[in-house]
């Protein structure tokens, strides 16, 4: 039995898997846990509760999952150990199942997790905790850094689209979000704890205020008019959701850089119906275009899911022949992964393991081709950068506001510090431009 007066000085290690999203939230766990007297265990310490936040987007991913738990219950025998996030919530039981484990936490119980660890008793057998998707309705607000000097600012969760490849509306539920005030508010929190770039992240964050008759284009307005030496950058954007006014906008703000994140997950239309996903490709390509005219040196960056049922080989060709078309910046492959109670199930027609795979090397090898060009277009031109901490070797590594990775010589004081910098040639490895 745990109770209040000994979370003092007690042990925790935590381990998140999966989307930035996540890793917000455990941030904000953490802080909670913090406030109760925990610490986190350092190198070769035992902890006395583990934590888990975990992803299923896809089987893959579930499988990491149990890796974890696994890996973190051989590490630290004794402690007890709580597993919470999207796996959970979708498959509470199947991890009840798995040895060790104590505790499990919906989506919307990993907040109050203080309280479950007052209340548990471990001589009894593992306690599952879920709500029903569709009675989770409040939004958690939450906020993260990483040791590159980032920080992860949760502006919106939940999903009401319901693709029929996707399990995140089943794992978040519907759609939520804080007001643009409120959120204004966590954005000066994180500023005054160091931040100089925050990530606006999220389920579907163009879906924001969706229910405060408010909308994105207002946050993002409002993130500009903040009087502070800070950059935000937008994180994955539908390319229904991303406005010409958000893009129009973004040309010439003080705060929001040039760079675009917008899942495009198919470039054939027949493809995109099958999803049921919001738009077509020409309104992809549209928004493409807009950002190039107004913003040519604008990182973009594309996802895309290949190898799901119903996409044929000459599917997948056209596809192809789509994206290479795009002045983009990078692809994110996913290879296409079935999720029990997805509609797309239904689709008789699968493609082979082997074949997804094979679409994924085609559509790498292109991305690295589209990354080379953009990077190369970069070449000795001038920007400032945020320099983050992560040393290798004898180098650091940042990113300009267009978010080229860029290398120099390691330099303590320039960790968190924004310099103005011309684009050099590339590094010995090709991921890089060097300073000048």
């Amino acid at each position: 039995m745990i109770d209040n007066n000994i979370f003092h000085n007690k042990k925790v290690v935590f381990h998140t898997l999966g989307c930035k999203l996540n890793f917000a939230e455990t941030s904000a766990i953490g802080k909670k846990m913090s406030e109760e007297g925990f610490v986190k265990v350092r190198a070769g310490e035992q902890a006395d509760v583990c934590v888990i936040n975990t992803c299923s987007v896809t089987d893959t991913a579930d499988h990491k999952c149990r890796q974890a738990i696994n890996r973190l219950n051989r590490q630290h025998p004794n402690a007890l150990m709580v597993v919470t996030g999207c796996y959970a919530q979708l498959k509470p039981d199947e991890i009840a199942k798995i040895a060790g484990v104590d505790l499990v936490l919906g989506s919307n119980e990993k907040f109050s997790i203080l309280e479950f660890l007052r209340d548990i008793d471990t001589e009894k057998p593992t306690e599952v905790h879920t709500t029903k998707i569709n009675q989770i309705k409040e939004f958690k607000p939450s906020c993260s850094s990483d040791d590159r000097t980032r920080y992860f600012l949760k502006v919106q969760d939940g999903c009401d689209y319901y693709c029929t490849y996707c399990t995140i509306p089943f794992a978040r539920g519907r759609s939520r979000s804080a007001s643009v005030a409120e959120t204004i508010e966590r954005a000066k929190e994180a500023i005054d704890l160091g931040a100089k770039e925050i990530v606006l992240t999220g389920v579907n964050i163009g879906d924001f205020g969706v229910h405060t008759n408010e909308n994105f284009f207002d946050l993002v307005k409002a993130l500009d008019n903040i009087d502070k030496d800070v950059r935000f950058r937008i994180s994955s954007i539908e390319p229904n959701l991303l406005t010409d006014e958000i893009i129009e906008f973004v040309k010439s703000s003080k705060r929001i850089m040039p760079h675009f994140h917008i899942p495009l997950q198919s470039g054939t239309n027949e493809v995109l119906t099958l999803m049921k996903r919001k738009y077509n490709r020409e309104l992809f390509a549209q928004k493409v275009e807009l950002i190039k005219s107004l913003m040519p040196h604008a990182f973009i960056g594309v996802d895309v899911i290949v190898g799901v049922r119903g996409e044929t080989a000459e599917l997948f060709e056209e596809s192809c022949k789509f994206i290479d078309s795009l002045d983009i910046s990078q692809l994110h492959v996913f290879t296409y992964s079935e999720r029990a109670g997805t509609k797309m199930l239904d689709i008789e027609q699968s493609t082979p393991l082997a074949e997804r795979k094979k679409r994924s090397d085609i559509l790498h090898l292109l991305s690295d081709k589209k990354t080379k060009k953009f990077y190369e277009s970069q070449k000795g031109k001038t920007y400032p950068v945020l320099w983050e901490s992560r040393q290798q070797g004898d180098k650091m590594v940042g990113f300009t506001s267009n978010y080229v990775q860029v290398e120099c010589k390691y330099d303590k004081k320039l960790v968190n510090v924004l310099e103005t910098i011309t684009l050099g040639d590339w590094n010995e490895e090709k991921s890089a431009l060097i300073k000048a």
